[in-house]
């Protein structure tokens, strides 16, 4: 059977005349009970056994692949293995897994049980972990035996009352569990829950957090419908082809691993190519790109620059027929640079945490350099200005997600985690704004600006400002602080600090060293400024309140200048 049938269970049609008859007329027909777990993996074991769903390496000779009988197998094993543990159906499970191919059969074996899961990053320390854990409720965490990993989870477990388990991968770590060993035992059939433990398309699956400016990172709800809006995703902007191989550039930790390596990926019958990298190293990508014949790629615009600055006219990319970015503006000057060497047109691509892609290149577009594309057709998508109302084209205004009162779009997310108050506010008038700023040309295409709420993006990473502000206070040298993006040739944007000293302390390079520091012990290391700048006193509104804005202009006229 091939993906196109797969598909035809959830697509009236598949192919498409043009971006207006694609946008018109896709739809998803969403069963009440699906669930991606029993209803995509399963059902390709059963039709295809020997198909190919995952492909893994590491830096440390590791080399597997797996087939969806083998997938479906292991996550049954998984099923098996938290049912023993007492989670069960709602019980919420966080997820510490790089990229080990454990998480495929973790995520799959949670879902099989309407577990919900938590991917979370590397990098998360003691506080971070301690934050999600008590939020969300978390009762156990699964995660690769790293020693930075492990210590920030001990530190944080006498915090945390409702966490039960400490489960590792690939290695045993003291008295911790260890799922490896213990999946082995487990039954390899795992009969699909019937009655009050069947799963509904309405129940929650899994669980992002995502920063912002106003407080701590929000749990942005996403239910089992979600994978079904990475169908567009998947066979329309990455362009995935059944058999083979997909590559997506991301931490299990980001949604973005949702995007690239999960759900539209084997809706369509493709393959995941997984590289468990320790760090990003330009050569090292190229090298499997090489190596495995990977024939779609993405990554974010700043991976794509350090590739560049090697001699990439030394590997044989010539089975790569489709390259995608995402998760920050594309320099026009790379997608020429890109499209010289390999000969291949960059497809740029808009989403969210809280989505699946909302904008991008579609098959029937030419890519204008620099531009997100135009809207999935899941979506009705606008841009407004500051009283709600439509935008003409070339004018600047907010993206906004319509029409939420009339039809739910399946990638949207559903609303806010144990927080019915925020969700209300932010659906509450049948709309959903994404708080990003662009316009749109007179072709349709969708141009990208800027966050409205200050979050940064450096090298595919969202960072809230608060979270920084919020540890850079912590600093007994810190009177006040404005975190903020300023421009940088290499990684797009830079987390900045503008920062008021405490009397008795004065400017050095040593006291920034020191400042950044004390960032990565208090949150996630990546989120650390990598430019300091001390002033007497931060521009401020009669209210009080920090103009971000004029601190960003003045870091743009610097890098102009």
């Amino acid at each position: 059977m091939s993906s196109g049938g797969l598909l035809t269970k959830y697509l009236p049609r598949t192919e498409f005349d043009s971006y207006e008859d694609f946008k018109q007329n896709y739809r998803v027909n969403v069963p009440e009970d699906f669930n991606f777990a029993f209803d995509v993996v399963d059902e390709w074991a059963r039709l295809e056994p020997d198909k190919t769903a995952l492909v893994w390496c590491d830096d440390h000779g590791g080399n597997e692949r797996f087939t969806f009988a083998d997938i479906s197998a292991l996550s049954n094993r998984a099923a098996h293995f938290f049912a023993g543990l007492g989670i069960g159906k709602g019980d919420v499970v966080m997820l510490i897994l790089r990229r080990r191919w454990e998480y495929w059969a973790v995520a799959m074996g949670l879902c099989k049980l309407g577990a919900v899961y938590v991917p979370a990053s590397l990098q998360l320390t003691q506080k971070d972990i301690t934050f999600r854990a008590n939020q969300a409720g978390v009762k156990a965490i699964v995660c690769v035996t790293d020693s930075f990993v492990l210590s920030q989870i001990e530190a944080s477990l006498p915090s945390c009352p409702s966490v039960g388990h400490v489960i590792t991968v690939g290695q045993k770590y003291g008295d911790y569990l260890f799922f490896n060993d213990d999946l082995a035992r487990q039954p390899a059939s795992f009969p699909r829950p019937e009655g009050a433990g069947a799963t509904r398309s309405t129940d929650t699956m899994l669980l992002y957090f995502t920063s912002g400016t106003t407080g701590m990172p929000k749990m942005v709800c996403h239910n089992y419908t979600h994978p079904l809006g990475h169908i567009v995703t998947a066979k329309y902007w990455q362009r995935v082809q059944e058999n083979k191989l997909h590559m997506s550039v991301s931490d299990s930790g980001w949604a973005k691993f949702g995007w690239g390596k999960i759900f539209g990926q084997w809706l369509c019958g493709a393959a995941i190519f997984a590289y468990d990298m320790d760090k990003f190293v330009a050569a090292k990508i190229l090298e499997k790109l090489e190596q495995y014949r990977v024939n779609t790629f993405c990554a974010p615009p700043t991976m794509l620059r350090f590739m560049l600055l090697e001699d990439m006219r030394r590997y044989d990319l010539s089975a790569i027929q489709t390259c995608c970015i995402a998760g920050e503006p594309l320099n026009p000057e790379v997608f020429s640079q890109w499209q010289e060497v390999t000969g291949l047109k960059l497809h740029e691509g808009f989403g969210q945490s809280e989505s699946s892609v909302l904008i991008a290149n579609f098959p029937w577009m030419e890519p204008k350099p620099g531009s997100m594309g135009k809207p999935s057709p899941l979506y009705d998508i606008e841009i407004v200005n500051a009283m709600g109302e439509r935008c003409a084209d070339g004018e600047e205004g907010e993206i906004v997600v319509r029409g939420l009162d009339r039809a739910w779009p399946c990638g949207l997310f559903t609303g806010y985690y144990r927080d019915a108050v925020l969700t209300e506010k932010t659906f509450g008038q049948g709309a959903y704004n994404t708080g990003d700023v662009a316009w749109r040309d007179s072709d349709g295409y969708y141009w990208f600006v800027g966050r409205s709420d200050d979050v940064i993006k450096c090298s595919g990473y969202r960072i809230g400002p608060f979270e920084v502000e919020s540890a850079l206070i912590e600093h007994r040298a810190v009177v006040e602080c404005a975190v903020t993006a300023a421009p940088d040739p290499t990684r797009g944007q830079v987390v900045k600090a503008t920062v008021v000293l405490r009397p008795g302390y004065v400017p050095s390079a040593e006291l920034i060293k020191e400042l950044q520091e004390h960032v990565k012990k208090v949150t996630a290391p990546y989120k650390y400024p990598r430019i300091i700048e001390f002033v007497d006193e931060l521009p401020k509104t009669v209210s009080g309140k920090i103009k971000r804005k004029e601190l960003r202009e003045a870091d743009a006229e610097k890098s102009r200048g």
